[in-house]
């Protein structure tokens, strides 16, 4: 994924921490297993970390919600994208799972390009699930959007079609950061989206001058079941140093409408930026879209280890929607520096009940720790209750420079999401610092989290504390 390298200006920190005593972590479920693409050659130069998985999403069949399907980058490089995308299918509510390589990549055997990155996956409401890449080579930078599916569960995965393919000589587009989403109406109706960066030197597409780029959101949609693709139209048509990340669709089940949330970034120069939580809407299938309505800013503030200065690469400019399926009420959850004043990451949350047209002020929804909180989710399950996963550093210790403990957790709203409380010890602690290093301690920009009627999936990834062998491994909570 593209990085902002700008950093927010905010004021002095004025918070003092809480003091916070962590519970157990419940037991979870081991989900991932050896790499099988171990033995594959293809993909460098960079470090290759062989057993490491990061980057992980989860969907649960409404047709079978005993039925899950997992998916994460296998086998992380530290310049970008992994060896390949696998998937894990589970028919027992996750006590059990049956690995399944995804065909993205040349190490799994289907598309033919070095690295595949950005796991997504989304069922339907006739248990179709859908499944897309960015697939790409670090050689030449050729890159596509892949995407394929499945009819039974997640054993398998049909042959990938391409939603795009930029495989030019002089490349000067980067497609990145797509997803996709079942319509949970409709059945064979999904929808792709991503960001696609117009690169500057001698693009035609951008306004010429040294520093021109675009990052404009793209839309394709399938009406077949994933057997074909709409030609890819631009969603957000962004100028000249402004792109859109992180594209993210939830469909309101009533009335069909799509809602899609991204970061919208303007970088002039690129010496500094903005970054703002925003949303276009569509009420006719994705044929037309609104313009884009800002809903809050994004205060960007780097996560780094506060002993050291070691930072950690998290999904710091990329906001996370959900909404209620029998209420249409909008949430969306991001990091922000401003509750700190600036000196570390929190987790925010605004929520819309009146479709879009007004949104809370952004409310914290972390435990205040004064420590670093990020990679939240966010999801609400069939009785309206809404959950927000997240990591936090609220274990390491003043002088604790040789480890970085951290711990995942799990917060719940019963009313809107006007208030949280009833954390969740998920997991930890376990230390950051043993994470794949890929532009910081890394495992992924986000995290999964499902809701199977009135129970939560978070789905995550632990390191091994020290183990080489096997860096990191998926995780799925009871």
């Amino acid at each position: 994924m593209s990085r902002n390298t700008a950093t927010a200006l905010l004021r002095a920190s004025t918070l003092t921490a809480a003091v916070v005593i962590s519970p157990a972590a419940l037991a979870a479920t081991l989900v991932s297993g050896p790499s099988p693409f171990a033995g594959c050659t293809v993909g460098g130069p960079g470090t290759n970390y062989v057993n490491a998985e990061v980057e992980p999403y989860v969907a649960v069949n409404p047709a079978n919600p005993t039925n899950y399907i997992g998916v994460w980058q296998q086998d992380r490089w530290s310049n970008g994208g992994a060896h390949g995308l696998m998937s894990a299918a589970s028919f027992d509510s996750g006590a059990t799972w049956k690995p399944v390589p995804q065909p993205f990549s040349t190490c799994a055997g289907g598309l033919g390009y070095e690295r595949a990155s950005d796991p997504w996956v989304s069922f339907g409401p006739d248990g179709t699930a859908y499944s897309v890449s960015i697939s790409f080579n670090h050689t030449n930078n050729f890159n596509a959007v892949g995407a394929s599916v499945s009819r039974d569960g997640g054993l398998s995965w049909s042959t990938p079609t391409t939603l795009i393919v930029d495989n030019e000589p002089s490349v000067q587009f980067f497609n990145d950061k797509e997803s996709v989403t079942a319509d949970p109406v409709k059945r064979g109706v999904a929808y792709a989206v991503w960001d696609r960066l117009e690169l500057p030197n001698a693009n035609p597409y951008a306004n010429q001058h040294a520093l021109a780029f675009r990052g404009p959101g793209m839309f394709s949609k399938t009406v077949d079941g994933g057997k074909t693709w709409s030609a890819p139209s631009v969603m957000v048509n962004t100028p000249s140093e402004h792109q859109t990340i992180g594209n993210q669709i939830v469909v309101n089940a009533q009335t069909g409408t799509l809602y899609d949330f991204f970061n919208y970034i303007h970088a002039p120069g690129r010496s500094t930026s903005t970054n703002s939580v925003a949303f276009v809407k569509s009420t006719d299938g994705g044929a037309t879209w609104s313009r884009p309505q800002i809903i809050a800013p994004l205060q960007f503030v780097d996560v780094t280890d506060p002993n050291t200065g070691e930072p950690l690469r998290t999904g710091d400019i990329i906001p996370e929607p959900a909404i209620d399926p029998a209420t249409g009420q909008l949430y969306v959850v991001w990091q922000d520096g401003g509750f700190s004043g600036g000196t570390h990451a929190d987790i925010a949350l605004s929520t819309s009940t009146d479709g879009g047209q007004t949104w809370s002020a952004p409310a914290q929804v972390n435990t205040p720790t004064g420590k670093a909180a990020f990679n939240a989710m966010v999801q609400v399950n069939s009785a309206g209750t809404v959950a927000v996963t997240y990591y936090d550093l609220r274990n390491l210790t003043a002088g604790n420079t040789t480890t970085l403990p951290t711990d995942y957790w799990l917060t719940t709203s019963t009313n809107g999401g006007r208030s949280f409380g009833g954390e969740t010890h998920l997991a930890g602690s376990f230390d950051m610092k043993t994470a794949p290093v890929a532009e910081g301690f890394f495992i992924g920009d986000y995290a999964g989290l499902a809701a199977a009627g009135t129970k939560f999936v978070p789905f995550f990834i632990q390191t091994n504390s020290g183990n080489t062998a096997n860096w990191t491994d998926v995780f799925v909570s009871p």
